[in-house]
């Protein structure tokens, strides 16, 4: 169900929300492909994501009408009033993917979050256009707080060209978090700068495409390969192993078990286009008996 934050009726819409176990904040987003628009972001794939391996999942967003959001179908949604959706454009050049930022929705702040769901288990922050407080990363003092900072990683110009940025103040909220996940394209390859952001967090979790995963947690690191399949698409398989490895994370306590389970769960995930790689319940299953035998 959505809660629009625009609503006369607001107050009590929002008494008719519920708890949740997994709170993604972060827009959801309208991917512009050659097949036509799709809806994607962080806050979409990871919510699925959670979604299908059993937690109760809440999204507090800004999207407009643009986005298809009755494919989130069972998680509630708060959303923030917009006139259009974020919406990207990604576009395969010789010199690899060049991105453009179309439009970007409403920002995101503390007091966007509603009440109930200030003590939710989990809270994924999840920017992709510089939306989300990074303040929040301290606001959510009771819950195991994730984040997937890609979105503090990027800037645009006046015609929405993307391009990489420092990410600013990253060292006080990566101490303030319990878990970070990012790709090796998020940090342009700089493993010197992998190596201290790892430091400064309790646990850092870098993915590496085909090659799997690499988890650093308290001085030490180890590598997890994934399995040999055949990618069709990779869309979303970041966001799919954050998810899956926060969840799992939550239910073992055990960060190197959950790194193996995210990173089979998201070798699946490319082998089907888009959002159709949000793991079934038979993958779930498999991934765990992998990790437990």
């Amino acid at each position: 169900m959505v809660y629009g934050l625009s609503s006369t009726r607001y107050n009590s819409r929002m008494s008719e929300l519920r708890p949740v176990d997994y709170l993604v904040i972060g827009h959801v987003a309208v991917d512009l492909t050659p097949t036509g628009n799709q809806l994607g972001g962080t806050a979409s794939y990871s919510a699925l994501t959670a979604l299908a391996m059993g937690m109760r999942v809440g999204i507090v967003t800004s999207a407009g009408e643009d986005a298809p959001l009755h494919i989130l179908n069972g998680i509630q949604i708060v959303n923030l009033p917009t006139e259009r959706s974020t919406v990207f454009e990604n576009t395969k050049t010789e010199h690899g993917r060049r991105q453009t930022l179309h439009h970007r929705a409403a920002s995101i702040s503390f007091e966007h979050i509603p009440q109930l769901w200030r003590n939710t288990p989990i809270v994924h922050l999840a920017p992709i256009a510089q939306e989300v407080n990074p303040a929040m990363a301290g606001s959510f003092t009771s819950s195991w707080v994730g984040v997937t900072p890609q979105g503090w990683m990027r800037a645009w110009d006046e015609n929405g060209s993307v391009t990489a940025q420092a990410w600013e103040n990253s060292e006080q909220i990566l101490g303030q978090v319990g878990g970070v996940v990012m790709s090796l394209e998020d940090v342009a390859r700089d493993l010197e700068l992998v190596e201290w952001m790892a430091h400064h967090t309790s646990l850092f979790c870098l993915t590496e495409g085909n090659q799997g995963a690499v988890l650093h947690w308290h001085g030490d690191r180890r590598r997890f390969r994934p399995y040999s399949v055949e990618e069709v698409d990779a869309t979303g398989a970041g966001d799919i192993f954050a998810a899956a490895f926060f969840v799992r994370l939550y239910h073992t306590r055990d960060p190197w078990e959950a790194a193996r389970f995210a990173t089979n769960l998201a070798a699946f995930s490319v082998t089907r286009v888009g959002l159709q790689g949000i793991p079934t319940l038979e993958e779930i299953e498999q991934c765990k008996m992998e990790v437990l035998s």
